[in-house]
């Protein structure tokens, strides 16, 4: 009898395979260096640092090569899963700019990076910074403010005032960058970080749209208990515990009573009013967690008999409400952009608004003309590549064959569905972003002169 397999060959059922292909719900993000290493280790780091705030819904370990181009990213966009593109880069002036793409149609935000600090620097210059990894296992709580221009403030600027409608478009593509948060149902215990965007007001030297970014973390800590009692708390927690921290322990060994240490002024007692006296603009009320207990044989008897001591007690107390205080600990990175230009598709369509050029109505409409003649040739040449996928697939059915020529066949389909896929646009993409970069080079060096 003839030996069976060691283990059982497992078969993809089809449920599988659909889920494969399907991309994960909600946003996904990739941040990339254009051109490598060649924009040098400070904007390395910043975009080590951004991915970091983005976390977890981004590629962290992206690795980016020279030769790589824009289009081979967005062609694993759609597998992936990917939804935005932040794309950093340096012109030949010096300037870093920030593209922020939405995937596969666009638009595209094109900002300068007016000024940067790095998490490195932050930290350096706290006393008590935080490392938390588990800090990062969620998505930031995104803070918008003063992203819409209210109408007093449009009558005040006039013709200078920025449209609404690139104020909407901008205040989407950040909200799209990170998972919606329902109030109701999202446990606050899981919100850990949360990301600042502050928009200056619109001026001749700031421009239309000028966001300021920070990245911090959210602790928080019991308020209305002198710190004796916090310092005993948190001892507490350490007996019997691996973890060792002499300064969390107090030293009881000079005095008699304990009374001592719980009246002491100096030490921050209940005689000592400034430790309780805190500002009340920082204070939450949240339901403090109560362990339930596990009822023994007897005491589930007596509850199936009826008792109300017993029925009472393995009911509990109602939950208990305590204040705390809401602290914000910066992570960096920190940055400020400004909004310079914005496309129509990713990296090179038209563009629907400039921060420097202003066109004409007979300007806008030569350029209308335009690029509506070079979609009529892009639908052109996509009908040219499907007649002749269709040709080919007829050609190799009327020809027929064995079964290594139906394999070979099955091959060929699949690489001319590939084929199909591929827009032959695409390496014209590169082309387009590399001529967008050069205009903005000639832009910056002109704001330089």
């Amino acid at each position: 009898m003839a030996r069976g397999r060691g283990t059982a060959r497992k078969k993809q059922s089809a449920k599988d395979k659909e889920l494969a292909k399907k991309p994960v719900a909600g946003p996904k993000s990739m941040v990339i260096r254009i051109g490598a290493q060649e924009v040098g280790k400070s904007i390395s780091d910043l975009v080590n640092d951004v991915r970091h705030c983005l976390e977890p819904d981004t590629a962290i370990r992206l690795k980016e090569r020279r030769a790589n181009k824009l289009k081979d990213y967005l062609v694993m966009c759609g597998p992936l899963g990917v939804s935005h593109l932040l794309l950093f880069s340096r012109s030949e002036s010096g300037n870093t700019n920030l593209r922020l793409a939405r995937t596969p149609r666009g638009p595209t935000l094109h900002f300068r990076v007016e000024n940067y600090s790095l998490c490195k620097d932050i930290i350096k210059a706290m006393k008590r910074p935080r490392s938390g990894a588990s800090d990062y296992l969620v998505a930031p709580l995104l803070v918008m403010n003063n992203f819409l221009t209210s109408d007093s403030d449009r009558e005040k600027l006039g013709e200078k005032a920025p449209p609404k409608h690139l104020e909407k478009l901008v205040t989407d593509m950040f909200q799209g960058l990170f998972p919606p948060i329902q109030p109701h149902t999202t446990p606050l215990h899981s919100i850990k970080r949360v990301l600042l965007l502050n928009r200056e007001p619109p001026s001749e030297d700031t421009g239309s749209v000028n966001i300021s970014l920070r990245h911090y973390a959210i602790t928080t800590k019991q308020v209305g208990i002198p710190k004796a009692i916090r310092r005993l708390y948190a001892a507490e927690k350490l007996v019997g515990s691996r973890e060792r921290k002499k300064s969390a322990l107090p030293n009881l060994g000079k005095l008699e009573d304990v009374a001592d240490y719980m009246l002491d002024p100096s030490a921050a007692g209940y005689t000592s009013a400034s430790d309780t006296e805190q500002d009340t603009d920082a204070e939450v009320e949240v339901t403090a967690p109560v362990r339930q207990k596990v009822l023994s044989r007897r005491e589930k008897e007596k509850l199936k008999a009826g008792d109300e001591t017993s029925h009472a007690r393995a009911r509990g107390s109602k939950p208990r409400v305590e204040k705390r205080a809401v602290k914000l600990i910066e992570l960096g990175p920190r940055m400020k952009l400004r909004l310079t230009k914005v496309e129509e598709d990713v990296c090179g369509g038209k563009v629907l608004w400039h921060e420097f050029i202003t066109k004409s109505k007979a300007e806008e409409q030569e350029l209308e003309k335009r690029w509506q003649q070079k979609n009529k040739e892009k639908e052109e040449r996509r009908r040219i590549q499907r007649e002749n996928i269709e040709r080919k697939r007829k050609e190799k059915a009327a020809k027929g064959g064995t079964a290594e020529g139906e394999e070979e066949e099955g091959e060929e389909d699949e690489e001319m569905e590939d084929f199909e896929d591929y827009d032959m646009d695409d390496d014209v993409w590169q082309d387009a972003a590399d001529a967008g970069e050069e205009g903005e080079d000639d832009e910056d060096e002109e704001m330089e002169e």
